[in-house]
């Protein structure tokens, strides 16, 4: 507090060999950066205080990313909040390294076989055989798992469909059912669903905005898209009929007025949108689409080659959905890309895996390789990259993370089935491994407990990292123990707790 009353004092501020004004010296400082100010607070004392003014280390804060979203009046001392926000995301990136954290399975103990699974910002849908919709929110510990209620009610006979596909954003979960029925629930308004609607064939793709509360949903040769109006009435804004079978659904996001759709079926791909209800993207003829991810100004999409044009492997192709022009096709692999990751990775970078085994990472400015990793033993399954690492999983069950630059993998885990998705921020990782046999040997529905062996059920894994996370008050239940319990027998142990009170 005395360096304040004593800044209130100066006017004026020493700079070389002329007298400033402290706010004119002020705007001088604003050009450096955290060297060059520590630096210069070690000048005199007055350019301490300069050096250390609330303004400069509030503007780099927020230059950096950290706590974009406070104002200058909500920390006293803005240069120990930047050091405490670096200091925070060393020790995550060495936690995520040294595989240091917490890791739990998200369990349903009564359902069949895992279908689906989706997840947003650490809220996890899982679609099950038995029909039931379940969500986890795995940014508390103490995980629920509320059912989302289906529409038809008890009273209906036989067993329910199973759930083909679950999607979920901040404010919806969309399930879609083997009859053709969609259910649309709102995770403000609890569990019974908002919305329903039916195809009269299976479902073969399911799409759901990013933000904002569009479906979209692809069966036989139809698209439809669904969303509320102004007054929260849902109605179909699109309906779309396509040649071909639809293979690949995605809502290109943050779109004013109409919703936009891509749909790759078979060897072309569609851009689908109200005013222009059919206008292809790209299609070759026998060069079927084999995987799509879309961001709010481009597709990208794999596309197979057949062999007779043994000069054009495999590749990937992106497209500027603005102008319908093929930016760039990268790569050049005899395996099909089975998955691709252009909406959650760094600018200009995109994220690739491939059946020949290899995670790819392209850059989008040069159409090259960036960095070519041999994953796994079956083919790659799903791919999420950040600014230094990569995730990858695989159809053996592995899931691998590797640091980027290095270009070397740091650990793995491996579960029985398929890695079908993967989701990471900055402190936790989901993976969900679905089998590909949903109906596993030694049950059938006639079975007394309709349950499948557990291990034959699929299994979604949330992994934490964050320090803070791992706070006494979040260590899973079961972990708690004070240490005053003089009971012998007691397996209530403080797994994740110092000995600082034995």
């Amino acid at each position: 507090t005395s360096c304040f009353s004593f800044q209130n004092e100066i006017n004026e501020v020493p700079f070389f060999d002329i007298q400033l004004p402290y706010e004119l010296a002020l705007k001088i400082f604003q050009y450096l950066g955290k060297t060059e100010l520590g630096r210069c607070a070690q000048v005199s004392r007055t350019w301490k205080i300069l050096a250390e003014d609330e303004v400069l280390w509030y503007r780099l804060c927020q230059e950096e990313g950290y706590l974009l979203d406070t104002s200058i009046s909500d920390h006293s001392c803005w240069k120990l909040a930047l050091r405490n926000c670096r200091a925070r995301e060393h020790t995550l990136k060495t936690n995520w390294k040294n595989r240091i954290g917490a890791v739990s399975q998200l369990q349903y103990e009564l359902g069949k076989v895992l279908c689906d699974v989706h997840s947003w910002d650490g809220v996890v849908i899982a679609g099950y055989t038995s029909g039931e919709v379940r969500l986890w929110d795995t940014r508390t510990w103490d995980y629920t798992a509320p059912i989302l209620e289906p529409t038809h009610g008890p009273g209906d006979a036989g067993p329910r469909p199973h759930v083909s596909f679950v999607r979920i954003n901040s404010s919806l979960a969309v399930a879609a059912y083997e009859d053709g029925t969609i259910s649309v629930w709102s995770l403000l308004l609890g569990r019974e669903p908002i919305h329903h609607y039916q195809h009269n064939q299976r479902i073969q793709a399911l799409a759901l905005g990013a933000e904002g509360a569009t479906v979209a949903t692809a069966a036989g040769f139809q698209v439809k898209v669904e969303s509320p109006d102004d007054r929260g009435v849902w109605q179909t804004t699109g309906t779309f009929e396509i040649q071909k079978l639809v293979k690949f659904l995605n809502l290109v996001p943050d779109v004013m007025g109409s919703p936009v759709t891509i749909a790759a079926a078979e060897d072309t791909v569609y851009l689908l949108k109200a005013e222009d209800p059919g206008k292809i993207l790209h299609s070759v003829y026998g060069q079927p689409a084999t995987c799509l991810d879309v961001s709010a100004h481009e597709a990208a999409f794999g596309v197979r080659n057949f062999g007779w044009l043994l000069n054009e492997p495999n590749q990937i192709l992106l497209y500027n959905l603005e102008t319908s022009q093929c930016l760039r096709k990268m790569g050049n692999s005899i395996g099909d890309f089975t998955c691709v990751n252009l909406q959650n990775s760094p600018p200009n970078m995109l994220v690739t895996g491939n059946k020949d085994r290899r995670v790819r990472v392209f850059d989008l400015r040069r159409s090259e390789s960036v960095c070519s990793l041999y994953a796994h033993q079956l083919g790659v399954s799903a791919v999420q990259m950040d600014d230094w690492k990569i995730v990858s999983g695989g159809e053996e069950g592995l899931v691998c993370v590797w640091d980027q630059r290095m270009g070397t993998k740091l650990w793995e885990m491996h579960a029985r089935h398929p890695v079908r998705h993967v989701w990471f921020n900055s402190h936790s990782l989901l993976t969900a491994h679905i089998p590909e046999e949903k109906a596993p040997r030694g049950t059938s529905a006639t079975d007394e407990d309709l349950t499948a062996h557990r291990k034959h059920r699929g299994i979604i894994y949330a992994y934490e990292f964050s320090v803070e996370q791992l706070a006494v008050e979040s260590v899973l239940p079961i972990c708690r123990s004070s240490y005053d319990e003089m009971t012998g027998y007691n397996y209530n142990i403080g797994l994740a707790v110092p000995y600082d009170s034995i």
